[in-house]
């Protein structure tokens, strides 16, 4: 038996060639491209005591420019750049939120977080006032969209 003419069989191999890398680029998850400078600290943990703030500085300008909302889920952080996106989780409840900061603070002695209202409802704070909680840094988000 004769092998068959490799004009035959040259076709055959760019057609499979060409449905696998349509088929691999499908199935590749499309990245989108990240604002963040080198460094930046996504896996942050910390912990310490967090508080939070509302009616006093409802639509007051944020260190970011936007007016503070209460009712969304953002917070205040000393040092974290403008833009992160936490988890927040209550040590003493197991509670969590996830929040963007866009402000800076607290400014009370021993405090890690001033969240909103919004954040300190999620984790059930509000009554008490302050909360032991770990902040975890999962993301950036330079233009707010559809969070806080």
């Amino acid at each position: 038996m004769r092998p068959p003419p490799l004009t035959r069989i040259a076709p055959a191999i760019v057609v499979i060639g060409v449905v696998g890398v349509l088929l691999a680029q499908g199935c590749a998850t499309s990245s989108r491209p990240i604002n963040r400078f080198p460094g930046y600290p996504v896996g942050m943990v910390e912990r310490g005591e967090a508080s939070w703030y509302g009616p006093g500085f409802h639509g007051n300008k944020t260190a970011n420019g936007e007016r503070y909302d209460m009712h969304k889920l953002t917070a205040a952080h000393r040092t974290l750049p403008l833009g992160s996106v936490a988890v927040v989780r209550s040590l003493t409840s197991g509670r969590q939120v996830t929040i963007r900061v866009n402000d800076r603070g607290p400014f009370a002695k021993g405090r890690i977080l001033d969240l909103s209202l919004a954040g300190a409802q999620a984790l059930d704070m509000v009554t008490n006032g302050t909360d032991r909680v770990e902040l975890r840094v999962i993301d950036y988000v330079a233009q707010p969209e559809g969070m806080g």
